[in-house]
């Protein structure tokens, strides 16, 4: 691979690369929520809004996640701060569709 890229890293030091990562214990309901709306086409406007709903799904399925989100945007040239919002808040905005 040449260029900007995408890596997580576990504790072990595995590294994949990928578009999109998930991680902690609500990340399965995160998953479901980000793959049912992921496009390639997304503006990031739309990939953060993406981000933010697959978060506020985590807690409603996993009383162990919670708390707030840092949403960065990855760029060629580096990385924009795009929100820092509490959980709650997002449970509170997307609660429709999530019963």
């Amino acid at each position: 691979m040449q260029g900007p890229g995408l890596f997580y890293v576990d504790e072990n030091g595995t590294r994949l690369s990928g578009r999109m990562f998930s991680t902690g214990c609500g990340n399965s309901s995160a998953y479901g929520v980000v793959d049912s709306g992921y496009r390639e086409d997304m503006t990031v406007e739309e990939a953060s809004d993406l981000g933010r709903r697959g978060v506020a799904h985590a807690p409603h399925r996993d009383s162990y996640s919670g708390g707030v989100v840092n949403m960065n945007h990855m760029r060629e040239d580096g990385w924009i701060k795009v929100c820092k919002e509490d959980v709650s808040e997002l449970i509170h905005r997307y609660r429709k569709g999530m019963f």
